[in-house]
């Protein structure tokens, strides 16, 4: 079997990243390809480095852009990437632009599609990754759950696809290069405080909308424990263009620093006092073995309700004094999760 295993965004190369060594481990003839959604160095190449990737074979550079034109751009480089290599089967991981449009691609060329992370569901249509990732499990042929609940909500929704709960390889890259971070990271001795909550935002929802901007400012500004905030590019852009981005800079109780590599990020991760995020995978990678941290999730829902199960994540919302009454109470008391990890023990791949 001829695989070709497509990534586009930071979070799809670290969790396609376990499979594709498990791939060169068994001597499986695969291809990589990098759509180029995510085309900023620190957004991309690190990943690849410090994940002891190989390069992309191909690279379609699709870049940004709206979502019909990113998803546009991306279909087509894709469709014809894959009359040249004819993979017999196509894999690709989680719920952006670029799985929708390899599954799209893949799904009218008559190639299988293998989709990791199958079955998450938010139930929020505002969410741009809501509709990727349903409409990717209703084109597969192979779902790739991570729990049992994702398994069962495929079946409830009738997906054509076999259906195998697997795990989430988050969890395995957490285990895998967490010890490599251990030893390389340097990324502590640029943070001016001894401790730190760590803050990750870039959901179009939340970043797009000035006033909750104006929020997660206020939040991070009156925070009992000081904010390390690395920025993603666009949300940093979102800021300046609602006259934020000065108070971000000044406050005294922040420090905003570049996206960093994965090495960097799961160093900080590890070491926070915990997490203020509205990202997904920050939700599953708290759980990991050598992490677990308490998150507060900064929207009104999620689809990853395991971990709130768990007793890793609680949703919060955006709203400034519900979310600082909450940490503020948080820190007051010894905190530990419930249960272990409900994303697997590291094997997914």
């Amino acid at each position: 079997m001829k695989i070709c295993v497509v990534v586009g965004t930071r979070p799809e190369i670290v969790k396609m990243a376990p499979i594709i060594h498990e791939l060169k481990n068994r001597r499986l003839d695969f291809s990589l390809v990098h759509t180029g959604q995510h085309y900023d160095h620190d957004l991309s190449q690190v990943f690849f480095e410090e994940l002891d990737l190989p390069p992309a074979d191909v690279n379609l550079e699709t870049g940004s852009g709206s979502q019909a034109e990113q998803t546009a751009t991306a279909l087509v480089g894709l469709e014809s990437t894959f009359r040249k290599i004819s993979p017999d089967l196509v894999l690709v991981e989680g719920d952006t632009n670029t799985v929708l449009a390899g599954a799209l691609a893949a799904a009218k060329l008559g190639i299988d599609v293998g989709h990791v992370e199958a079955g998450l569901r938010s139930y929020d249509l505002r969410m741009p990754e809501e509709h990727n990732r349903r409409l990717t499990d209703h084109l597969s042929s192979y779902l790739f759950a991570p729990t049992p609940r994702a398994a069962s909500t495929l079946e409830r929704e009738a997906c054509w696809g076999k259906v195998r709960v697997t795990g989430n390889t988050v969890i395995d890259a957490c285990l895998l290069f967490g010890p490599k971070a251990q030893r390389s990271s340097s990324i502590l001795k640029k943070i001016p405080f001894d401790q730190f909550v760590l803050a990750t935002t870039h959901r179009a929802e939340n970043v797009d909308d000035p006033k909750i901007l104006r929020q997660f400012c206020e939040i991070f500004d009156k925070s009992p424990i000081p904010v390390v905030y690395p920025i993603h590019p666009r949300t940093r852009e979102r800021y300046h263009s609602a006259g934020l981005e000065s108070a971000l800079k000044h406050s005294g109780n922040l420090v905003l620093i570049r996206p960093v590599g994965y090495l960097d990020f799961i160093t900080l991760l590890t070491k926070c006092a915990f997490v203020l995020t509205d990202s997904g995978g920050k939700q599953e990678e708290v759980t990991a073995p050598n992490i677990m941290k308490k998150v507060f999730v900064l929207r009104d829902n999620t689809e990853r309700p395991e971990a709130v199960d768990a007793g890793y994540a609680e949703i919060v919302g955006t709203n400034t004094s519900e979310v600082l009454e909450r940490v503020n109470d948080f820190v007051k008391h010894r905190w530990t999760p419930k249960a272990q990890c409900p994303f697997g023990d590291g094997h997914a791949a």
